[in-house]
């Protein structure tokens, strides 16, 4: 067996202890390649550093090659997006249960800013059409979108959400407080608003951790431990641009590039979980798992 077919089993015995269905799709015909099959494939290939589909179908094993054409497992891994969500989650809820999170939000540029009036990536629909940002970390402006994620504190992703980049990180807090309650969560500057805190509060008793800037009034430091804490989103983040390579878009449509964020993110997760029931270091992703 080769390298891929190697992993490739031990991800998909993965996926099936988690998720134990094969197929979620409806479909009249059984297909030869199963859905759960599919993405086993797909994360596979992120692992791997596998990023397009046409390097893919050149190195796939023949026993999965022959039974699934490229332009089919193109349509059906985007139309199993909300299904790999789903089962994201299971593996992540697998991984860690906690009451303190991180939220955080980094820039995905989809072309350079100079070719921004001519470019007709994602631009399929206007509301989910990408636009010129300002990234503070890194003190430019960009165009594309911006990727808002909460993870625990061990640094496993629990939601993330995609977003133009004009949005300000604070208006995700939104999300969080229907998806959230009766838990800490830890922000950056970004996400200081007093009016916020209040009502995440009141409505489901999330404690909003936000540092004070220096000039406010009765400013107190963060507490040391907040702040390291805070640290292991901006490591995921880090990992996510190295060695899952985010931020390189082959995608022209707005479908297609929210699937290879899920189909990076998802392969993060099932490493962190396969890393957990080996008994090693979850975040340790350049690692050995079959």
């Amino acid at each position: 067996m080769n390298n891929f077919t190697r992993n490739y089993e031990k991800i998909l015995e993965t996926l099936q202890h988690i998720g134990g269905k094969m197929n979620f799709l409806n479909q009249k015909r059984k297909p030869k390649l199963s859905d759960i099959e599919l993405i086993a494939i797909d994360l596979t290939s992120e692992f791997l550093g596998i990023d397009s589909e046409r390097d893919l179908f050149r190195k796939l094993p023949i026993d999965l090659l022959s039974k699934v054409e490229r332009s089919v497992y193109n349509r059906r891994k985007r139309g199993l997006f909300y299904h790999r969500e789903a089962l994201r989650k299971e593996l992540a809820r697998s991984i860690s249960r906690q009451d303190y999170f991180i939220v955080d939000s980094m820039p995905l540029e989809v072309c350079k800013l100079s070719r921004c009036t001519r470019s007709q990536i994602c631009k399929e629909e206007y509301e989910t059409a990408p636009d010129k940002g300002y990234c503070a970390s890194q003190g430019n402006n960009y165009y594309g979108y911006k990727l808002h994620a909460v993870c625990t504190v061990d640094g496993v992703f629990t939601d993330f959400d995609l977003t133009q980049a004009s949005i300000h990180d604070i208006h995700y807090l939104k999300n969080i407080k229907s998806m959230y309650k009766d838990c800490t969560i830890l922000g950056d500057k970004g996400y200081l608003s007093i009016d916020y805190q209040r009502d995440l509060f009141s409505s489901n008793q999330i404690r909003l951790e936000v540092p004070m800037r220096r000039n406010q009034k009765d400013y107190k430091p963060q507490a040391y431990i907040f702040r390291k804490s805070r640290k292991r989103i901006e490591t995921l983040f880090s990992q996510l641009c190295d060695q899952f390579m985010i931020r390189r878009n082959y995608a022209k449509s707005f479908d297609g590039f929210k699937n290879r964020i899920l189909s990076k993110i998802m392969a993060l997760t099932v490493i962190q979980l396969i890393n957990k029931l080996n008994n090693k270091n979850i975040n340790n992703l350049k690692t050995v798992i079959a």
